[in-house]
């Protein structure tokens, strides 16, 4: 019998779970894959975690009261599956003992690969296109815009925002990166500025910043007056960077063109979303980094993480 039991909720690594199972037993760990849609609730997270001795965890809520109520049972250690952290109370974890990491820098290619389909899509409307292909029954041909000599603002320079830069770059546009430890990347020929500072030069605003106090809600209404009329909006970041409502105004008045989205304030995307009005925009699933490659890459460096933490706990 395994001496650890770890519990796993991150949904792209159990989509692919049976796989991961000797790399598991090879480390004396007991996998358990729990019934998720997108993340466990904090109550359902407060009931179960007690049983485990570690979390491998998503977008989950590692709040202070699912920590506290962990330890009192089997609780040690957890690791958050990728980059992301601001769903993890790292000052609960440290007060109560419990070590807790992320899986930093390993999905840039991957949300990069994303970012810049959706900014294309919406340049060439292809996915509108499409739909009305299949929908409508019907054969469009709107007339839509080249990327070449086009300026795209690159939210985030982070692992993901240079590698977003990178592929924008090689599409023959100017790239102005915002970002407050912004450092230069020798072979990446970008701009900076302080946000929001000359935002109304972009055509396109790509969203790869963390979530944080000072990027929570930097897309605003008050923003919208900055903006060059028909700018292209994509979201790979977090929901909650942009204010929905003040996206739903600009696309509205027209100010906005369009937007890509794979992130959204409340997900999965309620049915009732004003947002779904607008069928130029496109619609992801907070999905950017799965594939195949990258969940295996990273489920397994998640278990080796996990391992260390319980075998030296």
């Amino acid at each position: 019998m395994a001496k650890y039991k770890v519990l796993v909720t991150c949904p792209p690594m159990l989509g692919l779970i049976d796989e991961f199972q000797d790399a598991f037993a090879a480390r004396d760990l007991e996998c358990v894959p729990a019934e998720v849609r997108q993340v466990k609730s904090e109550a359902e997270l407060i009931a179960s975690l007690p049983q485990y001795d570690g979390w491998i965890m998503g977008d989950d809520p590692a709040t202070r009261a699912v920590v506290e109520a962990g330890v009192k049972g089997r609780f040690k250690a957890a690791i958050k599956w990728g980059v992301g952290v601001d769903n993890v109370d790292f000052a609960a974890f440290k007060d109560f003992g419990v070590p807790v990491a992320n899986t930093p820098g390993v999905f840039g290619s991957e949300v990069a690969d994303v970012a810049l389909t959706y900014a294309l899509g919406l340049a060439r409307q292809t996915y509108w296109i499409d739909r009305q292909i299949r929908e409508n029954k019907t054969w469009p041909k709107p007339a839509g815009i080249s990327m070449t000599c086009k300026t795209v603002a690159v939210i985030g320079f982070g692992d993901i925002g240079r590698q977003i830069a990178r592929r924008i770059l090689a599409c023959g546009s100017r790239v102005i990166a915002y970002d407050p430890m912004y450092a230069p990347i020798k072979g990446l020929d970008v701009e900076c500025a302080p946000w929001p500072e000359r935002v109304g030069e972009a055509d396109f605003l790509i969203f790869a910043c963390p979530l944080n106090d000072a990027t929570r809600g930097m897309f605003d209404e008050a923003l919208l007056e900055k903006l060059k009329p028909g700018v292209r909006v994509v979201n790979v970041s977090r929901g909650p960077v942009i204010v929905e409502s003040a996206l739903v105004k600009g696309l509205e008045s027209g100010i906005i063109h369009s937007a890509a989205l794979d992130v959204f304030e409340i997900e999965p995307l309620p049915a009732d979303s004003p947002l779904r009005a607008f069928d130029k925009c496109i619609f992801g699933s907070h999905n950017g980094s799965n594939t195949v490659d990258a969940v295996r890459r990273v489920s397994l460096l998640a278990i080796e993480k996990i391992a260390d933490f319980l075998h030296t706990e």
